[in-house]
């Protein structure tokens, strides 16, 4: 894949602005190291946070039917978080069982609609 035609997250302006090397990763320009290293980042990310930029996954909107049971009951049977408990706005890494497990898949409780967040 050429340069040109790869996509770009909300965040790459800051990713090159803060000295990242960049990689093509899932059709996007993506960072895979900062200038200061691994160990730094990794420790930085023990004694504070990390931020991790989830704009390249793919997302899924569940709405549940009119008089179809609950949406959050039905994906408590094929995650392995609890649903019916995520406040709106509030988000939770969970596990997709399927004939396999998706990984890094995430939960976004919202007013009307459940998001879902996976890594392709």
């Amino acid at each position: 894949m050429i340069e040109s035609a790869l996509k770009r997250t909300p965040l790459h302006n800051l990713h090159l602005e803060l000295g990242a090397k960049m990689v093509p990763f899932a059709g996007y320009d993506m960072p895979v190291q900062y200038p200061t290293g691994i160990l730094t980042e990794h420790l930085q990310t023990r004694r504070q946070a990390g931020l991790f930029d989830v704009s390249h996954m793919g997302q899924l909107r569940l709405t549940a039917k009119p008089g179809g049971g609950s949406l959050a009951g039905a994906l408590e049977r094929v995650v392995t978080s609890d649903i019916a408990g995520l406040a709106p706005g509030r988000t939770r890494y969970a596990l997709l069982l399927s004939s396999g497990v998706v990984p890094a898949l995430f939960l976004l409780a919202g007013a009307w609609v459940w998001a879902l967040r996976r890594r392709r």
